[in-house]
């Protein structure tokens, strides 16, 4: 059965770290409210890649597996594949992100199911770089040199990073554990003054959700996460309007541009 034989749903491929537990609850959850709001429905389907600590070295080797997984979730025939591990493509370097979604791409059509793709990692930075945002702050659950990676991957885009947040955890695990509602007070810490957008949770393991909506509405500026970032480009991918609540401004639809928030004297 085709896509266009499936009128009414979509399928979602989804690559993730073996010690994932994030992305198949949170993107479940934003979709169903889009599915609330549309009528539309979508199902989730999923390929693993061995990951236990989030170690450059890990890293990579699951990164080597990005195609073996690629053809194993296409088998499904699903409309979109995401990449859902934002560090394991950061850490092969400055735009890993346009050659990592490639080999997925490539890997689908080879297995002939080709499908839409994308990434934690691209989805982030394009998101960021479709709004207009020039300066973010940022909360990431790695060790330090890892979220100096992100950092640096981010600026690498054009995008500068006034501030960030660093958990220090490096059990994929124990960062699924982390506690969402602990997110306002890291994002009450940082020094945000000048930034166009919070990241609230550069990680899809990092737990971010419920925090969504809160941090936006206390500080008055966008929030957006890998998990939400990935999922709007999904929905653009697909050709869907976001309609999603209690998610912040960016999947609610009510949030397409920052233009007129940029001072002019930057």
């Amino acid at each position: 059965m085709t896509s266009a034989s499936r009128l009414g749903s979509s399928r979602i491929g989804l690559i993730v770290p073996s010690s994932n537990t994030t992305m198949e609850t949170e993107l479940p959850e934003l979709f169903r409210r889009q599915t609330a709001a549309t009528g539309h429905t979508y199902t989730f389907h999923s390929a693993r890649a061995a990951l236990k600590n989030v170690t450059t070295e890990e890293l990579l080797a699951m990164a080597a597996k990005a195609a073996d997984c690629a053809t194993a979730v296409s088998d499904a025939d699903v409309d979109v594949i995401a990449y859902a591990c934002l560090v394991a493509v950061m850490a092969q370097g400055p735009g890993a992100h346009e050659p990592a979604e490639n080999v997925i791409r490539q890997a689908a059509a080879d297995n002939a199911h080709p499908a839409e793709v994308t990434s934690s990692a691209g989805a982030l930075v394009r998101t960021l770089q479709q709004l207009g945002a020039r300066r973010v702050v940022m909360v990431a659950p790695y060790m330090e040199p890892l979220t100096q990676m992100v950092s640096d991957y981010i600026e690498g885009a054009g995008i500068e990073v006034l501030d960030t947040v660093s958990l220090g955890v490096d059990d994929n695990l124990a960062v699924g554990c982390l506690n969402p509602l602990n997110l306002p007070e890291f994002a009450r810490n940082l020094k945000h003054e000048g930034a166009d957008v919070i990241v609230l949770s550069a990680c899809v393991q990092m737990p971010s959700l419920p925090a969504v909506q809160a941090v936006e509405d206390e500080l008055g500026l966008p929030v957006i996460t890998a998990a939400t970032a990935t999922t709007w480009e999904i929905l653009q991918l697909l050709g869907h309007t976001p309609a999603i609540t209690n998610a912040g401004g960016l999947l609610a639809g009510t949030l397409t541009s920052l233009v007129p928030r940029i001072r002019t004297d930057a």
